[in-house]
């Protein structure tokens, strides 16, 4: 469902228990023939689709399930020391999706990771906001779990590069996140002087688990053609021996454009 209403378009994407999982993602993201979702269905054929649909008794309705398997996932049977079940804007969704320097987008999101969700030292991403095209493929930001030093806990990340590097610009320790549905709200000005605003909320309690403002965060990629979000998980085997098999549930994804080229 795409609503309009003057520069203001929102797009929800929702699972319903009825559709293939794969059909619903692409009416939503994808504009012309295409695939909208990156996954490791190639590699581990006997699995079958690695992005399905569950009730959920807590929210009382289907929800994404993602997949992913620590021995027998790839990144899409391309590159083989990481492995990704992703969806995303590309290249053929709609226009109004792709966020280009002065525009203003609003993304809010429910996510659910298991209670024994191991990650590893490199990283984890459970969503990013990556350039296309440009000089540096690095995301521009990315949510990302990663295993401590011995002795300390996990972290969750948030990670923000405009070159190759990235730096963490909040750090929060990973357990509270777990095993609870977490509601996502970001808001983002994209340009060289932009605006960044992102809250995680633990729907247990509505206890805010991070909170992150900016009024001055570089938000645009060099010579990027659009900023774009994924979610998912994405993963670095590079550690594998501290990864295990996961799956990660995702629930009423909104992209709503809140201004384009400045408007």
């Amino acid at each position: 469902m795409c609503l309009r209403s003057g520069h203001a378009q929102t797009l929800f994407l929702q699972a319903n228990g009825s559709q293939d999982a794969y059909t619903l993602i692409n009416d939503k993201l994808v504009e012309f023939d295409g695939n909208a979702f990156e996954t490791s269905d190639c590699s581990h054929r006997d699995f079958g689709p690695h992005i399905t649909q569950v009730y959920d008794a807590i929210l009382r309705k289907h929800v994404f399930r993602f997949h992913i398997h620590r021995d027998e996932d790839t990144d899409r049977c391309v590159k083989f020391d990481r492995q990704r079940t992703e969806i995303k804007v590309y290249a053929k969704s709609p226009d109004w999706m792709k966020a280009t320097e002065q525009s203003s987008f609003a993304y809010k999101w429910k996510f659910k990771v298991d209670q024994k969700f191991q990650p590893s030292k490199k990283f984890t991403h459970f969503f990013q906001l990556k350039g296309v095209g440009g000089v540096y493929g690095t995301p521009l930001l990315t949510l990302t779990a990663r295993k401590a030093p011995k002795g300390q806990p996990a972290k969750l990340e948030l990670r923000h590069a405009t070159h190759a590097k990235a730096s963490k610009i909040r750090v929060a320790k990973l357990q509270p996140f777990l095993e609870t549905w977490l509601q996502v709200n970001v808001e983002a000005t994209f340009g060289s002087k932009g605006k960044l605003v992102i809250q995680i909320k633990s729907m247990n309690d509505n206890h805010t688990l991070l909170y992150y403002e900016s009024n001055s965060l570089n938000m645009w990629k060099q010579d990027a053609d659009f900023i774009r979000p994924k979610w998912g998980i994405y993963r670095s085997l590079r550690d594998k021996k501290s990864l295990r098999d996961e799956v990660i549930d995702f629930a009423d994804i909104e992209i709503k454009v809140k201004s384009a080229m400045g408007n």
